[in-house]
């Protein structure tokens, strides 16, 4: 019974903003492509090294220990993410990236929003002395209407 209470009683989300990174490519076909790619290479270097080429598999191994580097520090940043909660006497904004959270609480009666003049320009959330840049998952052309509607929603807030 307690636990419905504590849910019940929960502070309400004014409003929730997510942007993500954009993953064409599941992980588990990410792992098919590379497997592929390996047994690929693997074979045209067997046929090369069957005609007295040898060191085709030094080549082959030093080109897929790269591709596969290349590839996991890719798949640390997939699941990056940008989370903003509007809380009626907070702000909350947590931002992932390569497996390590990071989360900020302001006041939304003292945050202001700025974007810069060019499309490309990060949008900041500053507040007494503390800068936090947002949105950096949206795409540029995104950014400037982000800014307007973060602001507008923190000026009814206030």
């Amino acid at each position: 019974m307690e636990a419905t209470t504590l849910l019940t009683d929960a502070e309400p989300v004014l409003r929730d903003w997510l942007m993500k990174r954009n993953c064409s490519v599941s992980p588990r076909q990410f792992v098919w492509f590379y497997a592929s790619l390996a047994l690929f290479s693997s074979v045209v270097a067997g046929s090369q090294v069957v005609r007295g080429a040898w060191p085709i598999l030094l080549f082959t191994g030093i080109e897929l220990l790269a591709v596969g580097v290349a590839f996991v520090i890719h798949a640390r940043h997939a699941v990056d993410y940008e989370r903003i909660r509007l809380f009626p006497n907070r702000l909350v904004i947590e931002q992932m990236s390569a497996e390590r959270l990071t989360q900020y609480e302001f006041n939304p009666r003292w945050v202001r929003v700025e974007h810069g003049a060019l499309p490309r320009d990060p949008v900041k959330v500053v507040s007494r002395g503390q800068t936090v840049v947002v949105g950096v998952h949206l795409a540029q052309y995104r950014r400037a209407s982000f800014a307007s509607e973060l602001r507008a929603t923190l000026a009814r807030c206030g």
